[in-house]
């Protein structure tokens, strides 16, 4: 097994977990965890959010022990806001802080965060210094139980190709973040532009790592163990990132694809709903677990009819139910 460092936190050359908004909660990064993510991202939280101390923001930089190494993902546009985001991550403990330049949702570009830093790389390098000295400074005169000192938080940074095809500027916006103290770099071989749509764009990230000297994070369109091992032998890259694949298929990671059983499937969305319950209640849980079994039920001969079911499940009671006639229908089939 070879392991690729961060900072101080060794991480398996494997393949990690992406951060995605509303889907991976402690739920979704537990259960990648237990299939041999190497590394799992939380949900980006708002900087604005924390410094002025929304309840729900800080739940998004929680994470157990069962989750490690874990990193916390914050998003903003102004490098002191996103230095105390930083401080205030850093009390929750993550093996690293993450900086989200690389998601195009317009409500996060549209005040200046996310991908749209990738048109003012200069102010991005800030934002990289100021969370980098924060990490520092968490960790400066302190010593863990042992007496050995503690490291600073290493502080990574997550970006896309450029805002569009007329703007790629990956390289130059990696050497500004290396050049401001980024541990690591993640590229989602994407511009803003195409959000999810058309192909991910694999030479631009053997581009970047050619040009930096931290290490890289490989991310888009990696969605089997064959497309994991063809991104790492094309671009080089130190890591392999997995985003949309794991979403109901949490398997990808220990390699064996979607090549699992049905009641092994079913055995997986029953611990996923019971993990979400357990965070959240019923009530809650059971409205996001709407859309998680509906990727569960993902390439299954016959599921559009059990998907359209998903979305009235309102209690524990309800997807038993729904696994109970899942099983029926394709034992007597």
């Amino acid at each position: 097994m070879d392991y690729v460092y961060i900072g101080g936190v060794r991480i398996e050359k494997t393949a990690v977990l992406a951060p995605m908004a509303g889907v991976c909660d402690y739920a979704q990064r537990v259960l990648c965890r237990e299939f041999g993510a190497a590394l799992v991202f939380g949900e980006m939280a708002s900087s604005a959010g924390l410094v002025y101390g929304d309840k729900k923001t800080p739940k998004l930089l929680a994470c157990g022990g069962n989750e490690k190494p874990f990193a916390a993902q914050i998003f903003g546009n102004k490098p002191d806001y996103m230095a105390r985001a930083a401080e205030i991550a850093a009390e929750y403990k993550p093996d690293i802080i993450d900086i989200n330049s690389g998601c195009p949702m317009p409500k996060i570009t549209g005040g200046g965060a996310g991908s749209a830093l990738l048109k003012t790389p200069k102010l991005l390098g800030e934002i990289v210094q100021a969370v980098v000295r924060t990490a520092e400074k968490t960790a400066a005169g302190k010593f863990n139980e042992t007496k050995c000192r503690v490291l600073p938080i290493p502080v990574t940074v997550k970006i896309r190709t450029g805002w569009n095809e007329s703007s790629i500027n990956a390289v130059e916006t990696a050497k500004i973040c290396e050049a401001n103290g980024a541990a690591a770099i993640t590229v989602h071989a994407r511009t803003r532009e195409q959000f999810y749509s058309g192909t991910a764009d694999w030479s631009r990230i053997a581009e970047v790592k050619r040009a930096v000297k931290i290490p890289v994070i490989g991310n888009g369109d990696v969605t089997s163990a064959e497309k994991c091992r063809q991104m790492y032998e094309q671009t080089g890259c130190d890591l392999v990132m997995i985003g949309r694949a794991a979403w109901g298929a949490p398997w990808i990671f220990n390699m064996c694809d979607g090549n699992v059983t049905l009641e092994k499937r079913l055995e997986v969305m029953m611990r996923h709903i019971e993990l979400l319950i357990s965070d959240k209640g019923e009530r809650v849980a059971m409205k996001q677990a709407r859309a998680h079994a509906a990727k569960y039920l993902r390439g299954l001969r016959g599921a559009a009819f059990f998907r359209n079911q998903c979305a009235s499940l309102t209690t524990q009671e309800d997807f038993l139910n729904l696994i109970e006639k899942i099983r029926n229908e394709y034992e007597n089939n």
